[in-house]
């Protein structure tokens, strides 16, 4: 079967392409907005892109009215976010926090996910990652007709937990279970 993507509809290409790229890491992305409301959002639709300069790539929806999500809006506002990599005990906030909320109500509150501030210049770090970036804004991608923005974002700093943090040979490795989106469902990436 050849499926012809002009002959599809948004949502049928979305299923078609999140049920066969897989796993798709999960980002956890948190963000402020002007009066500090901390906004955690989940994305599958995420990657990394370069490491040098070392960068990433998310693609960013908008809500139910068409307005930009607070992702979005947050990030083109102070040019900064936090994004951490969620993990298996996670997953039940990971799910409530998807909801489409006020921007002025925040997932951390609301759903009771405990942060810290790591960087003064940066979001806080989601405490149970066991590995967070801190990005800057790099370049907005304008893509025809989309309903979605992809945003690239440098990576500043990483954050790697102490107990997931390794050094063999004078590198640095992150030994953790990643989480990842495989087609409607989660999975954990167990390495070889």
């Amino acid at each position: 079967m050849i499926v012809d993507y002009s002959l599809q509809n948004a949502s049928q290409i979305y299923y078609l392409m999140s049920q066969s790229i897989i796993p798709r890491p999960i980002a956890w992305i948190v963000t402020q907005n002007r009066d500090k409301v901390v906004n955690i959002a989940p994305f599958s639709y995420f990657s990394p892109l370069s490491s040098n300069p070392p960068t990433l790539v998310v693609s960013i929806g908008h809500k139910s009215d068409k307005t930009p999500k607070d992702t979005l809006k947050n990030i083109r506002e102070s040019k900064v976010c936090t994004i951490c990599m969620p993990r298996e005990n996670d997953l039940e906030k990971l799910d409530k926090s998807a909801r489409e909320l006020d921007e002025n109500i925040s997932e951390a509150k609301l759903f009771d996910i405990k942060t810290k501030i790591l960087n003064k210049l940066f979001p806080p770090v989601i405490e149970t990652s066991a590995v967070a970036f801190f990005c800057k804004f790099y370049k907005e991608i304008a893509l025809d007709k989309s309903k979605t923005v992809p945003i690239v974002l440098k990576i500043k700093e990483q954050y790697i937990d102490d107990r997931f943090c390794k050094k063999e040979s004078g590198k640095i490795y992150v030994d953790y279970k990643p989480l990842a989106r495989v087609g409607k469902s989660y999975g954990l990436i167990n390495l070889l």
